[in-house]
């Protein structure tokens, strides 16, 4: 967190200042970052392990070791709280798709390591949770679809720009597809989180969305 700016004439005054030496502004502002990020991690590990529904306000307050008021005060209802997770989640879950996709050899291969790593993660019982039990309900299908595009249907399409580029696909309307494949992962997700076998359903999907991929590849001359 930045320190706030001086205002002009600001003459400083150790003995008012706190012991850290840091502006009471600053301070505050640092305090009020601490307790949001202490909500947004309890509210992980809690939705995580129960789920949304049997996780109740006092729960989340009581683990960030925080009022009920001082929740409220930084997220309005517990369903704010929810999607705060939620895009966190979906954030970290893209960067370790990227990281996972780096030193593919070419452009489709870099979109299948990026997936795989997705699948992968859902096979974790708190992700496959908050990302693919929770979300649609407690989001709403307008809003979860509304948030899951916005952060991989972007990154999708531009891979696809990049296979489409280097002559690996043909495709006339990236974003298109890119929500499409996105829908694809969504639905491979569900499968996995509701079948008896996971390990399974996740080998299943894995191999039926390399072979979509490799079959788009092939119709663009790839």
């Amino acid at each position: 967190m930045h320190a706030t700016s001086r205002p002009t004439g600001y003459t400083e005054d150790v003995a008012e200042l706190p012991s850290s030496g840091a502006p009471p502004g600053s301070l505050r502002a640092e305090q009020v970052a601490q307790t949001r990020a202490a909500l947004v991690v309890a509210a992980r590990r809690l939705f995580g392990q129960h789920g949304y529904a049997a996780t109740s306000v006092e729960d989340l307050a009581r683990a960030a070791r925080v009022s009920t008021g001082a929740l409220y005060h930084h997220f309005p209802t517990k369903t704010a709280l929810f999607e705060t997770v939620f895009e966190a989640l979906h954030l970290e879950l893209m960067t370790a798709s990227a990281r996972a996709a780096d030193g593919a050899p070419d452009e489709i291969e870099y979109l299948a390591r990026g997936f795989d790593a997705f699948l992968d993660a859902l096979l974790e019982p708190d992700v496959q949770r908050i990302m693919i039990t929770d979300a649609p309900a407690v989001l709403g299908l307008a809003r979860f679809t509304e948030l899951d595009e916005r952060y991989a249907a972007v990154a999708i399409a531009e891979a696809l720009h990049g296979a489409a580029a280097a002559g690996r696909l043909h495709v006339d309307d990236p974003e298109t597809l890119a929500r499409l494949l996105l829908g694809v992962l969504v639905r491979g997700g569900m499968l996995i989180a509701s079948s008896a076998e996971p390990a399974q359903a996740r080998a299943d999907v894995g191999r039926a969305v390399r072979a979509l991929l490799a079959g788009l590849a092939a119709a663009g001359g790839g």
